[in-house]
């Protein structure tokens, strides 16, 4: 019997389908109200004889594993290094109202996504959210367009990676292909592994990235205080020359300062990618009612410490003029080392560029993860062949994960430098797919509240539970899809004479492109918004339960740490 209370509780056996509990078209013939195939073995689940069976994915993944991974998850070249172009933008205080503002966006969405993914960690984890609690063509669009996202995501973190390590070795002495193909060959074999092993490396990897802008921060902190070997203090110096505000584009007047700001905020909201990875991994977590509450409780950490706090430090120790922000894509234009380099330190820029290849390569690692793992979830759910639910004897789907792989292959474009360019556009269709998935979880949150209204189930009970994610929910979908999205590609308006057609279409294809899956499944199959009292939130909650370990008390210091990282 299930822990989580309802007044339709006399439903909840174990093993029960959707089709069982509620009316639904397919009903017996292998089909959920969903509409997607359920014969296919669940997501991590064993059978009722306590053995992991062949084609599931294994529960490897530790709750140190998935708090790092929910901490450092995010944090990527964007903010290393694609910060400085939003510094330029905006100015010190457009940088940080603007990522301020996105913050907050994303922590509502992530409320919602905590509180479904700690009470049903399954199969798709948000990909499978939207199709059950919403809509199943919206299911279907979230997961095609997320496979595509961060296969081509990877892609472009191997080309960062290579640029990185430019910053010491120029192309012309050593070809970017060399650099691309051993970060390709390294990422692969990590995701051929188990899910512990692909856990341990993010532990690490996320730990160097977590120490590393957790020492910027201070390092910033020191700087502005004076501490560099130069011995300037600087306080709010920058703030009043050049100014707190830049003038976007040198647009005169209250305009030009407020299409900075706006400039900073869609960019910020490019930077926050892939905040919801732990999503996913959920269904791979070893404990997940336990990991999931403790990973959203991070959020806070996540968002106010590395970036609100982060790039309010970054404007008082960069001047926005300054003609290195935002004129490359290494290092040498990352605002952290132009800081460090003003202030008079050798020698630690080169330090800096080490971590940034680490994240870049971190940042490649978990999106090859998470294009496999949907990859995994359309074939489990009946929506591509079989063969993909492969996974050998230590739970990896191994067929997914070397199909997946052909995609950043793409990488090897940026080798040209006119195939560079093309890639760029690449970038960008990404970026507004991102948007896009948020916008999806924040619907399969709005559903899941609904249903849970109408089918009378206790909240109190929910392992994880936030009294602001519904408001939330809906504040963070108008401002993504309506504000952000639908502005993506404004400064395309502005010289219409001279209209980049480039940026048009690579901001707003991916709109097309997703709302042409939905419209296409939905007339295809006749599928309808689910109803609230159809929805399923029963089905799989008692295999999930049975399989939670209850975690023993931690005592002294000893227990406490072994609490914390174990």
């Amino acid at each position: 019997m299930s822990k989580i209370t309802s007044n339709q509780e006399e439903k909840n056996l174990p093993g029960t389908t959707q089709a069982g509990v509620y009316p639904a078209s397919g009903a017996g013939n292998g089909y959920a109200a969903d509409g997607f195939n359920t014969n296919q073995p669940e997501y991590g689940d064993k059978s009722h004889d306590g053995i992991q069976h062949e084609n599931t994915l294994h529960r490897g993944l530790k709750p140190r594993h998935v708090s790092l991974i929910a901490i450092g998850g995010v944090i990527g070249t964007g903010l290393f290094i694609g910060s400085g172009t939003a510094l330029a933008n905006g100015g010190p205080l457009g940088l940080w109202l603007g990522f301020s503002f996105v913050g907050i966006l994303v922590f509502f969405m992530m409320l919602g996504l905590g509180e479904m993914a700690a009470y049903l960690p399954i199969t798709g984890g948000q990909l499978a959210f939207s199709g059950r609690f919403f809509d199943p063509a919206l299911g279907f669009a979230m997961t095609w367009s997320t496979t595509i996202h961060w296969a081509l995501t990877c892609a472009s973190e191997m080309s960062a990676v290579a640029v990185l390590v430019n910053y010491w070795i120029e192309p012309t002495r050593i070809n970017n292909a060399v650099w691309i193909a051993i970060c390709y060959v390294v990422i692969v074999a990590l995701n051929l592994t188990t899910s512990g092993v692909y856990g341990e490396t993010e532990f690490i990897f996320s730990s160097i990235k977590v120490l590393t802008i957790i020492g910027l921060i201070i390092l910033g902190i020191a700087i502005d205080c004076g501490a560099g070997p130069t011995g300037h203090y600087l306080g709010f110096h920058y703030w009043k020359d050049p100014g707190a505000l830049a003038q976007y584009e040198d647009i005169p007047g209250a305009t030009g300062r407020f299409l900075g700001w706006w400039a900073v905020m869609t960019q910020a909201a490019f930077s926050y990618g892939g905040v919801e990875f732990f999503g996913i991994t959920a269904a791979e977590s070893a404990n997940p009612r336990f990991a999931i509450p403790r990973a959203m409780k991070q959020i806070y950490f996540r968002i106010g410490i590395f970036y609100i706090l982060g790039t309010f430090i970054l404007g008082l120790i960069v001047p926005f003029d300054n003609d290195r922000l935002g004129t490359a894509s290494n290092a040498a234009a990352s605002p952290w080392v132009i800081a460090i380099q003003l202030s008079g330190i050798k020698a630690l820029p080169h330090i800096i560029n080490a971590c940034l290849i680490t994240s870049a390569w971190s940042a490649g690692n978990a999106d090859l993860y998470i294009a496999s793992r949907s990859l995994y979830n359309m074939a489990h759910k009946g929506l591509v062949p079989k063969i993909f639910l492969k996974t050998h004897r230590w739970g990896c789907p191994w067929v997914a994960v070397l199909t997946m792989a052909t995609i950043p292959l793409l990488a090897f474009m940026t080798v040209s430098t006119g195939a560079a360019e093309v890639f760029g556009w690449f970038v960008n269709l990404v970026a507004v797919m991102g948007l896009l998935e948020w916008s999806g979880i924040t619907l399969a949150y709005i559903g899941f509240r609904r249903a849970m209204k109408a089918q009378g189930f206790d909240r109190s009970t929910l392992p994880y539970r936030h009294p602001f994610a519904l408001f939330g929910a809906w504040f963070s979908l108008f401002s993504f899809a309506v504000v952000i999205i639908f502005f993506s590609a404004w400064t395309v308006f502005r010289d219409t004479a001279n209209f980049d057609r480039a940026t048009f279409i690579t901001n707003y294809i991916p709109v097309v492109f997703f709302l042409a899956l939905y419209f296409g499944y939905k007339i295809y199959r006749r599928t309808k918004i689910i109803h609230p009292m159809d929805v399923d939130l029963i089905t799989n909650v008692a295999e999930i339960e049975a399989t939670i370990v209850e975690r023993p008390p931690a005592h002294g210091i000893k227990g406490r740490l072994q609490a914390a990282l174990f």
